[in-house]
């Protein structure tokens, strides 16, 4: 029977079958075996072929099945894992979007961190969409930062919002990015993800976590990812928080073709394997000298060119 994976502790994997029920389900041995290098052979989101264990309704009252088949996925999300040099961490497959949680302040999400994501996406061509929150704790200095920010983005293409979960400000346009979408949802712990997830879905009840006034960073309350259901078409993935996103097998020549102002302008170099740090002719330094490409955001480009991209 074909099912979706809902929710992954990382050992057990919770699918829904295309009967509507949900099922515990193990991996079999040999899907461990294939030299796959990453922590996870199955994310969330995955469909999955499962073959129902003959005792299928354990005393404890869940359902238990194998997972026989993982189908191709149409996209997924990726990161360096946190745990192991050298392997990968797959966050969420067969997406029709990513949504990055950003705050300006308690907890502070950098730039450079905003653009590790969007560069992220770009990589496995996921749309990308940036929402503001806490606006409540904002002075106007850093209000007018974040429009700022929002502007930026804008101009590259990518949809932005600013909303305060707390206050209940901007809900409904969130609710109007997710509709009818598959949505995986990422951000530092502290940002107010699972604040978010309460006031989207009635009776969720997610942990929500303090964020320490003297570190300004949030505590995990999100252990697992888990995909939840706003209406038939409206599903979110939700993940632990991420502390550092290390990009994955991208080479330096093709890092600038993710940044959309620096891919616009592909062909236009002097030289055509210009990486945009110091070469005679190069229309990228040329642009950013006259203030047409943002100062910050090629920060970030030759921030993630040098290796420094578990910075965030």
């Amino acid at each position: 029977m074909k099912g979706q994976v809902i929710k992954s502790t990382g050992s057990w994997y919770v699918v829904r079958g295309y009967d509507g029920l949900v099922y515990d389900c193990r991996l079999r041995g040999r899907f461990k075996t294939k030299g796959i290098k990453t922590n996870n052979p199955i994310a969330v989101g995955d469909w999955v072929e499962i073959r129902k264990e003959t005792h299928q309704e354990a005393p404890d009252g869940k359902r238990r099945a194998l997972i026989e088949k993982i189908f191709s996925r149409d996209n997924y999300i990726i990161r360096k894992s946190a745990r192991k040099t050298g392997f990968t961490h797959l966050m969420a497959s067969n997406i029709d979007q990513a949504l990055l949680i950003a705050t300006i302040t308690f907890p502070r999400t950098s730039v450079g961190f905003i653009d590790r994501f969007l560069v992220s996406a770009e990589c496995f061509r996921i749309p990308a969409v940036i929402v503001f929150n806490k606006e409540d704790l904002l002075n106007q200095q850093e209000i007018t930062f974040t429009n700022e920010l929002m502007a930026l983005y804008e101009t590259l293409g990518y949809q932005t919002a600013r909303i305060s979960v707390k206050a209940g400000e901007g809900l409904e346009k969130v609710k109007a990015l997710l509709k009818d979408k598959t949505t995986f949802i990422a951000g530092h712990s502290g940002v107010g993800k699972s604040t978010l997830l309460n006031a989207l879905i009635p009776g969720l009840a997610q942990k929500t976590g303090e964020v320490s006034a003297f570190a300004n960073k949030g505590i995990h309350t999100t252990t697992f990812a888990e995909m939840f259901e706003l209406d038939n078409d409206t599903k979110i993935v939700d993940s632990p928080g991420i502390k550092a996103l290390g990009l994955v097998d991208i080479e330096p020549y093709e890092l600038s073709h993710y940044f959309p102002e620096m891919k616009y302008r592909l062909g236009t170099c002097k030289f055509n394997n210009c990486l945009h740090i110091n070469e005679p002719g190069c229309k990228v330094i040329e642009d950013l000298k006259a203030g047409r490409i943002s100062s910050s955001r090629y920060r970030s480009y030759l921030s993630m060119l040098e290796g420094h991209d578990n910075r965030g």
